[in-house]
């Protein structure tokens, strides 16, 4: 059977790829969700953020946390004070845990805690933002 001048080579020539990839629905209005991050940076929307901050879908707070080995049970109070069922910790640019006591603090009020590097935390964070759920993401911004 000959395929002729239409065959599978003229198919594959009508195949066209996107050159990129839509992560998020942005059309929610007044819902935050994280557009981008990297080094030094992350954007929520089109704000680009250049310090540590607390996300939640309807809030974003600056927070003075500069690295995970430096938190505080004050430094929790804000992210806790959002009630969530989950905060994301992210923990800048290589996944660090915080001191037991921290962690303690938020699992005793029966809340649950994640930890991971701030780019796999933006990430997370928008699944579970998308999905409803009270997650808050305390977000750790390094330089490289």
């Amino acid at each position: 059977m000959s395929l002729g001048n239409r065959g599978i080579g003229a198919q594959m020539r009508k195949v066209r790829y996107r050159n990129g990839m839509k992560l998020t629905d942005d059309t929610r209005a007044g819902i935050n969700l994280i557009s981008s991050h990297g080094p030094g940076e992350i954007r929520v929307g089109e704000r680009s953020i250049r310090h540590s901050s607390i996300v939640a879908a309807d809030e974003l707070l600056e927070w003075s946390v500069q690295s995970i080995t430096s938190i505080s049970s004050a430094d929790i109070e804000p992210i806790l004070a959002l009630k969530p069922e989950i905060v994301i910790l992210g923990t800048g640019l290589e996944q660090r845990f915080p001191d037991p006591q921290i962690m303690g603090a938020i699992l005793s009020r029966g809340i649950g805690c994640e930890v991971m590097n701030t780019g796999a935390a933006c990430r997370t964070y928008n699944v579970l933002v998308g999905e409803d759920r009270r997650v808050v993401a305390a977000l750790i911004v390094e330089e490289s």
